[in-house]
């Protein structure tokens, strides 16, 4: 049978599973309903404390369709610790960055109580730790260092699979790009105050500079506007307001090179 899956924010008992001592109808029960439940959410393993059942038992899907069954598993050695990139049912889609042995060797129990053991590397060997942690009430929140604990708290308070570890800076890069343009229009500004001092033959140079001038600033507009929208990806906790604050910027200062060029055309332009 098909179970519900525990998922956040319902909380995960903080005690150990139980130990399975009577193999009987009802851990071969639960031992069905957890590779129903696989099958169902498209999984590769589950811990039985993950449909709400106490006992100390993890089905898992093999690459081959089969489904290996352990029950009351320990793990017995370990070595060369990794670190990757883990999602599980519990969280949803949310991932995380989590320390973990490479390689490691498991005891445990089948369906009929024979005793054996595995040996694990890899993909494999981390998806049956993960497991294991729910076997002590936990999930992989509490393997992780304290600042990925912190990303993934706000990750869970966005909801959202995003790196969320700054809020909004105040300075960007693009910045820069927009203090260029701030001074170009203060030359040009500067060219028709000056057009009202110089001789009838400097105006034609003036002029031309007015226009080459507005080719560029025209430009600088359009690399500040594209530049500043890539910048401003890397903030996904304020896209929204940063891509109206773009928006509205290179809006007002294409308005002041518009406002300058027509003042030019009429003040400095010699024909």
């Amino acid at each position: 049978m098909v179970k519900e899956i525990v998922k956040y924010p319902t909380p995960l008992s903080v005690e150990f599973s139980v130990d399975v001592r009577v193999f009987n109808e009802n851990i071969v029960s639960l031992v069905e309903d957890l590779k129903d439940t696989i099958k169902a959410n498209d999984l590769d393993a589950l811990s039985a404390y993950q449909i709400g059942s106490y006992f100390n038992v993890m089905v898992v899907k093999q690459k081959d369709g089969s489904f290996l069954e352990l029950i009351n598993p320990r793990l017995i050695a370990q070595s060369e610790r990794i670190v990757s990139t883990e999602k599980t049912a519990y969280f949803g889609d949310l991932s995380a960055k989590i320390e973990r042995y490479d390689k490691i060797s498991i005891i445990y129990q089948d369906i009929n109580a024979k005793n054996l053991s595995l040996k694990a590397e890899g993909d494999f060997s981390r998806l049956l730790q993960r497991k294991l942690d729910y076997t002590f009430g936990a999930t992989f929140l509490q393997k992780m260092s304290e600042d990925e604990r912190t990303l993934f708290e706000k990750k869970l308070e966005f909801g959202a699979d995003v790196a969320i570890m700054e809020s909004c800076p105040t300075t960007f890069h693009r910045d820069k790009i927009l203090k260029v343009i701030k001074y170009a229009y203060l030359l040009m500004f500067l060219v028709i105050i000056g057009s009202f001092f110089v001789q009838d033959e400097i105006a034609p140079k003036l002029w031309q500079y007015q226009l080459y001038a507005s080719y560029s600033l025209l430009g600088l507009n359009i690399v500040y506007f594209f530049y500043a929208y890539f910048e401003g990806k890397a903030y996904t906790s304020c896209v929204s307001c940063q891509l109206g604050n773009i928006i509205g910027t290179t809006f007002i200062s294409l308005i002041k090179l518009s406002a300058l060029m027509l003042v030019s055309y009429f003040v400095v332009n010699p024909s």
